[in-house]
């Protein structure tokens, strides 16, 4: 039986989808690092636990990185030691491999072929296994992060280029990814084959430009150009651009929560500008799933299209009944035991002179592990709010992701152990109601649930790639949050590279991969 934790002490377990990481690439500018710092402001979002960005100059690769948010990791003198007009940057929150140093991005290695440094967006299901294989081949590695897997593979590839090295290595991984690789001449981008993983292509001036969400290329002038298709890569060097259409044929799976929550609302993603598809789902929750009531509160910030949406569509006023505290950081100082029951007051206040003698509903994007919900419920009532109905505008979240999004393990879910009304009753809420994946696809305009152009495995538990359950987030397995939530224990043996379905041994140096001419 699923229960609330015994003390509702601030919890690192999430109760939220946690943020996956943000990657930005440019070639050819010359302020590149100047630029890739900005943009990666604009992605802050993404993660808050570690920030980097790595350069070359005349065949020197130059890296910062550290643990941190980004104005915490750079000083203004330290991107002076990164000359370059080409750079790549990354935000980071840990879904693979504890929060260190170490694992912080990019990464850079020296080759014999040259420098070269990777980023990465997303979560490799197969990357245990392809460590284990690698560590027998002799390899070692420096952290715990499947990124560093990826780096492996093309060094061993043995091919005469980057290019052509890189396409060996993605060949063999799994799962979803938006990878980006900045070599001595050249930088690379690719998408994986399901588009899970979102990456878009802008120009600013005559260089160009790779970053997770469009909203990056607003910040530093730079013109949106178009997404990278599912699967391909594309190779930028003083030659110009050239793409490099994905060989596999599979069905495009864009993760829903891209737009439900997690990427800011002024990106477009695949087609679909996130706050307008968000001010949908609220439309369609107020039309399907409506209540009486006063007026309409959003939960701050990712939730606040929905709200107006669902106020537009009912007739209600949308207030700002919640109050979010912009100054917390990543961590802050445990609060006293007087507090402790409270400690979602240190993130929002509720507006009493707005929510008193009010029947509210209140919107929000997600439910995990149900605590917060519950706390913003006890918010409301405690300002004087006499019902509080919670509207979510996504599905029940009952398992959890495996490419590159923090979530708790299944059994933390309160979905999947509960309906929605016990879980209405254990969050306090006067009544609660979700949206179904139908009428989530709705919002996109997308009617044949055939052809639905996303992933929705955190609510339908179809996941678009085999999960290979030695590798639910796990692999690092050293007393991190991510062994916690393995379904196995961490001496079981897991499944060698050369038994998985469509595993292709690394190349040799004499055969040419498909694509590279």
């Amino acid at each position: 039986m699923w229960q609330f934790p015994a003390s509702e002490e601030v919890s690192e377990v999430p109760d939220r989808p946690k943020e996956e990481c943000g990657v930005f690439g440019i070639y050819g500018h010359p302020k590149a690092t100047e630029m890739a710092y900005y943009a990666l402001f604009a992605l802050q979002h993404r993660g808050q636990e570690a920030a980097g960005i790595a350069s070359i100059d005349n065949g020197r690769m130059y890296n910062h990185r550290g643990l941190g948010l980004l104005a915490e990791v750079f000083a203004e003198t330290q991107l002076d030691d990164l000359p370059g007009n080409s750079a790549i940057g990354h935000v980071r929150y840990s879904t693979a491999g504890s929060n260190t140093v170490q694992n912080a991005q990019p990464i850079s290695f020296t080759t014999h072929e040259g420098p070269f440094a990777l980023a990465h967006n997303g979560n490799l299901v197969n990357a245990r296994s392809l460590r284990m294989l690698l560590e027998r081949q002799g390899s070692l590695f420096q952290s715990t992060s499947d990124t560093e897997v990826v780096a492996h593979l093309i060094a061993r590839a043995g091919l005469p280029t980057l290019t052509e090295n890189v396409i060996e290595a993605v060949r063999m991984v799994k799962g979803g990814f938006a990878f980006l690789f900045l070599g001595k001449d050249e930088l690379i981008a690719i998408r994986d084959p399901f588009g899970l993983r979102p990456l878009a292509l802008g120009r600013l001036d005559d260089a160009f430009v790779f970053a997770s969400e469009s909203c990056a290329f607003e910040t530093i002038g730079a013109k949106f150009v178009r997404d990278v298709e599912p699967g391909e890569m594309i190779v930028v060097s003083d030659k110009g651009m050239r793409s490099i259409p994905s060989g596999q044929r599979t069905k495009r799976a864009m993760c829903t929560f891209e737009h439900i929550y997690f990427a800011r609302p002024d990106s477009d993603i695949d087609g679909w500008n996130v706050h307008t598809v968000r001010k949908q789902l609220g439309r369609i929750l107020a039309e399907r799933h409506g209540v009486d009531a006063d007026l309409v509160v959003g939960v701050p910030d990712s939730s606040i299209s929905a709200a107006n949406g669902y106020a537009e569509e009912s007739g209600l006023p949308v207030e700002m009944g919640l109050i979010k505290n912009k100054y917390i950081a990543r961590t802050f100082i445990q609060p006293s035991s007087e507090l402790r029951d409270s400690g979602v007051r240190l993130k929002l206040n509720a507006v009493r002179s707005i929510v008193a003698g009010k029947r509210v509903v209140l919107v929000d994007d997600s439910i995990v592990r149900g605590t917060t919900s519950r706390r913003i419920v006890r918010l409301l009532r405690d300002a004087g709010a006499t019902e509080v109905h919670v509207r979510i505008s996504s599905p029940p979240y009952k398992n959890p992701c495996h490419y590159g999004i923090d979530t708790s393990s299944r059994g933390q879910l309160i979905a999947a152990t509960h309906s929605a009304h016990e879980i209405c009753k254990e969050i306090e809420a006067n009544s609660l109601e979700f949206l179904t994946v139908e009428e989530t696809m709705e919002a996109f305009g997308l009617k044949d649930p055939h052809a639905y152009p996303f992933c929705n495995a955190c609510f339908t538990g179809n996941y678009p790639t085999e999960v290979y359950e030695e590798d639910k987030l796990t692999y690092e397995n050293h007393g991190t949050s991510a062994s916690s939530r393995s379904d196995h224990t961490p001496d079981e043996e897991p499944v060698p590279p050369e038994d998985i379905e469509g595993y292709e041994p690394i190349l040799s140096a004499t055969r040419n991969p498909r694509g590279v001419k």
